[in-house]
């Protein structure tokens, strides 16, 4: 078995990998709360990388761009629960919960390292798994609650993420892309994250870059790779998934097309 989801509720569920990696590139619908049991994982946004391990919580908000890898760890697979906090829940919550602050969420990842309340109510969660049967819907609404209501008591800026319904707005597109260039993204999930259509994501894409998306995107990610390769000492492959290659074959081939020599040049020197 290298990677399995077990389901108790639409909601909840414990993912299970025991390959050599697993890597995605991720826009939530929905918030997600995740506390890890074993292995490693690396989130990198365009701000900041984070890496967790065993025993670390952390909630991704809805609608942003991030690299997800996972890793098994000594000895031990990559496993961990999560919470889909959906917009209805929340909706539902705070029709009788009163929010506070304003409405004003910070663009990045929240983490909650090894805090009691939040280990306590995602732990009793593992013996629904192990039973191997659906989370009644009455309980499954008791334990997401719990848990909206412990990351509010723990964090007093989480009304403003959590009450926060509105969805991508128009942006400024050239200051999006040339922060998050390196997520590899369908032109249909670039458009939304920027509040536009395919079509006229393209077209503001070429009146701001003059060229097309895909080429900048392309040159951008080498551009990168080269960078971390050469100055920071890291090698190609540990940086072509991290800039936005699907494989190393692949990042190999375009970096020696666009620079004239393949990567493992830059190590030699």
């Amino acid at each position: 078995m290298e990677f399995e989801t077990i389901y108790i509720t639409p909601e909840i569920k414990l993912s299970h990998f025991e390959g050599k990696y697993f890597k995605t590139e991720v826009v939530f619908e929905h918030h997600m709360l995740v506390w890890f049991i074993s292995g490693e994982t690396k989130i990198i946004q365009a701000e900041a990388t984070y890496t967790f391990n065993a025993g670390d919580v952390f909630l991704i908000p809805r609608n942003q761009l991030a690299t997800v890898i996972n890793y098994p760890k000594d000895g031990l697979p990559h496993k961990a629960v999560a919470m889909h906090i959906t917009g209805e829940r929340l909706k539902d919550f705070y029709s009788r919960h009163k929010p506070a602050g304003r409405l004003q969420p910070l663009q990045k990842v929240y983490i909650f390292k090894k805090h009691p309340l939040l280990d306590s109510c995602l732990a009793s969660l593992i013996p629904y798994f192990d039973l191997g049967e659906q989370l009644p819907g009455d309980i499954a609404q008791i334990k997401i609650e719990e848990a909206i209501s412990i990351l509010r008591s723990i964090d007093k800026d989480m009304d403003g993420l959590l009450a926060n319904f509105e969805e991508p707005g128009k942006i400024n597109l050239a200051d999006f892309m040339e922060r998050h260039y390196m997520f590899n993204l369908p032109m249909e999930r670039f458009g939304y994250l920027t509040g536009r259509s395919v079509a006229t994501f393209r077209r503001d894409f070429t009146k701001a870059f003059s060229t097309t998306p895909q080429k900048w995107l392309t040159e951008k990610r080498l551009k990168l790779a080269h960078y971390q390769i050469a100055e920071q000492q890291r090698k190609p492959v540990d940086v072509y998934f991290e800039v936005g290659f699907e494989n190393l074959s692949h990042f190999s081939h375009a970096f020696k097309k666009y620079f004239g020599y393949p990567p493992n040049e830059l190590i030699r020197r």
